[in-house]
């Protein structure tokens, strides 16, 4: 039975990954906070229908001690690295509490494994926001970096570490450049989710107006459950490489308010507000990536694409609210 640890495994991508690993007949090992064992329910809400099949082990991303000995205690076979602070606007407000475990968290890992599983094959979590002010649409593997934030600088970091391991040490490793993707488990601070959540609650009578920054921001927006697939399908290959995965198309934060509005029959101009604390010091404009290698190499495409991803997101929003209200 293969074994697979995952850092990051209460995450929106942990939880997925973490069932389809399963659904593999993989031994899973989860890598999470001492204080999210203290408090299940809020904490690793994500996967609690998981807990009696995975194992978690204890320990923080700072502390490479911490890191060395859940190595040495599972032995993986395969590492998925997605612990992270992922939040790109909390990224400009504390620029070291994401520059710090995004970037040491990255270099433990790669360095545990490289002493303890040489053999093991490591995935990297790095994200389209490497390509910040970009250099040519559609981005691809060969596309210079530009990154716009802190959080985009510390995946370059961890993309670079995870290109330098696999080329000094001969370490299995593998970065997947994610484009957004996001699910009903998505986190509600996420533009996405703050979107779908303030549907349900405008529809149900519980909010009258959602307030957002930038509008015309577009993003390569696809599904959680997709991208995790990819994640796998890159640690099966013979030889390790880096891959951009995506849907190739890209929608404005307004077309997204637009489509998620429109599934329960309102307008989104009578309920948006734009308030321009929301907009980031240095903006993204545009993120459109090309799945063109992932495709031939891993077979890989998106099967959930932008209209069916929000409604799928409203219609847990609306059931998840009408069950709280019934409930009260």
């Amino acid at each position: 039975m293969k074994k697979a640890f995952i850092t990051g495994i209460t995450g929106q991508d942990g939880s997925y990954l973490a069932e389809l690993l399963l659904e593999k007949g993989y031994k899973v090992y989860g890598f999470v906070r001492r204080v999210a064992l203290e408090d299940e329910q809020h904490r690793m809400g994500r996967i609690l229908h998981l807990l009696k099949n995975i194992e978690l082990i204890p320990g923080t991303m700072e502390s490479y001690p911490s890191i060395y000995r859940a190595v040495s205690s599972v032995k993986p076979d395969e590492v998925y690295h997605l612990a992270a602070q992922s939040f790109v606007s909390y990224s400009f407000e504390d620029e070291f509490s994401t520059l710090q475990p995004n970037i040491s968290g990255v270099h433990y890992v790669l360095s545990a494994l490289t002493e303890i599983v040489p053999k093991a094959k490591f995935y990297f979590a790095a994200s389209s926001e490497m390509f910040g002010k970009v250099h040519q649409v559609p981005q691809n593997e060969r596309t210079s970096f530009h990154p716009r934030s802190v959080y985009g600088i510390s995946k370059v970091a961890g993309f670079d570490l995870t290109r330098n391991y696999r080329e000094a040490y001969g370490l299995f490793a593998c970065s997947g450049i994610l484009y957004n993707h996001e699910s009903q488990r998505r986190g509600f601070e996420y533009v996405t989710r703050k979107i779908t959540s303030h549907v349900a609650l405008i529809k149900l009578g519980l909010a009258k107006k959602l307030e957002l920054g930038n509008l015309d921001a577009k993003r390569d927006w696809g599904h959680s459950k997709d991208y995790v697939r990819a994640m796998w399908l890159m640690l099966q290959k013979d030889k390790p490489d880096d891959y951009v995965i995506c849907t190739g198309k890209a929608h404005s934060v307004r077309q997204f308010c637009e489509k998620a509005f429109s599934c329960v029959g309102l307008n989104y101009e009578d309920y948006v507000v734009i308030n321009e604390k929301f907009f980031r010091p240095a903006e993204v404009d545009i993120l459109l990536g090309d799945y063109s290698k992932a495709k031939k190499e891993l077979g890989w495409e998106p099967t959930i694409l932008f209209d069916e991803l929000v409604s799928e997101m409203v219609d847990y929003d609306l059931q998840l609210l009408s069950k709280k209200g019934r409930n009260k």
